[in-house]
């Protein structure tokens, strides 16, 4: 057995590159700031002080990942969007209960560090936490030979929000009669990767050229939207019932997460558009209306249920904060079982 001293380099761990990636890191976190920030970036723990503007704050979190269309990334060589899919898996699931997205943390691990994939991957997460008003203060990037192949990392990130104890969003008001609007989605989002993936392969060199005005692969990789501040907004405005953000499962399987027993949300076909994306989806992989529902977003990315009296009110607020907006069903009283229907 050899005695020469063994190090970090025969390990294959780059500490200049990490020292590096943590400067380069330093400068997007701090763009992010928000009040109630301590202590960020460089310490062992992050420090958060919940803003004194609340009474009765209840926390929120909100844990997930990117998923397969990490896969894309590394094959396309595109990683500069999949740093907001992160944050807004995470920010759009707490927003839901009616919270205000605090703060963020990720974890980024790799085989080896590449400075400059690592960078944009991470300006994205600083990008979208700067979009939902949430503080980036902390997070780990893991350098781990022989754990993963060349170019290839994952990611793992979740939020803290707080919302007012009497403003926490159950969905337990919601009762025949009410609105179910749809805001609209950016495309795929971060579910359903592995069947487009599939797609991909079989279109083969058949791919079209662009989807909805972008290049195909910019169309396929369009990140996750942010809904939190247009819904804050509309949240500070109108009586808004329920919330459900449109993830794996799409609209058959996570409306009712926030329908009270007893009620059934009636969605009517052709009330939102099919973008050229998801149609060209639904025929490579012909799969029918039912299945595209349940495997995808579909178009829409959340949903808002609201009493019928304010639902134009409320759309009209969304609109005017930039989203797509549709009347895209009621709720009724459940039969048979089923608590969505897209008739």
């Amino acid at each position: 057995m050899s005695s020469t001293p063994l190090s970090y380099k025969d390990a294959g761990v780059d500490i200049v590159a990490g020292d590096a990636l943590v400067e380069l890191i330093k400068p997007l976190a701090k763009k992010t700031m928000r009040e109630g920030v301590l202590a960020g970036i460089g310490g062992f723990g992050a420090l958060f002080e919940v803003p004194k503007r609340y009474k009765e704050p209840v926390l929120v979190s909100g844990t997930d990942g990117v998923g397969t269309k990490l896969k894309l990334a590394f094959e396309w060589d595109m990683h500069t969007t999949v740093g907001i899919d992160l944050v807004a898996m995470s920010v759009n699931d707490v927003l839901v209960q009616g919270a205000e997205p605090l703060f963020f943390l990720d974890y980024f691990a790799c085989g080896k560090l590449d400075v400059d994939t690592a960078a944009a991957v991470i300006g994205g997460i600083a990008n979208g936490c700067e979009m939902s008003g949430c503080a980036l203060i902390g997070g780990e990037t893991a350098e781990m030979p022989g754990m993963y192949p060349a170019g290839e990392y994952d990611l793992a990130g979740f939020a803290v929000g707080a919302v007012e104890k009497s403003k926490i969003l159950s969905g337990k008001d919601v009762k025949p009669g009410d609105v179910v609007l749809g805001l609209g989605s950016h495309g795929v989002h971060s579910n359903g990767f592995s069947l487009v993936r599939k797609c991909i392969e079989r279109a083969a060199h058949e791919l079209p050229a662009t989807l909805d005005g972008m290049p195909f692969k910019e169309a396929v990789m369009a990140p996750t939207r942010l809904y939190v501040k247009p819904v804050l907004q509309a949240l500070a405005i109108h009586p808004i019932k329920a919330l459900a953000h449109i993830t794996g499962g799409g609209l058959l399987e996570n409306i009712p997460r926030v329908l009270p027993e007893g009620m059934a949300a009636h969605l009517e076909k052709g009330s939102w558009p099919q973008s050229e994306l998801f149609a060209w989806l639904q025929k490579t992989a012909h799969i029918d209306d039912i299945e595209m529902n349940r495997t995808f977003n579909n178009g829409i990315g959340m949903v808002v249920v609201i009493d019928q009296a304010h639902a134009q009110a409320c759309a009209q607020t969304l609109s005017q904060s930039g989203e797509k907006v549709y009347q895209i069903g009621v709720i009724a009283e459940q039969s048979n079982g089923q608590q969505v229907v897209v008739r």
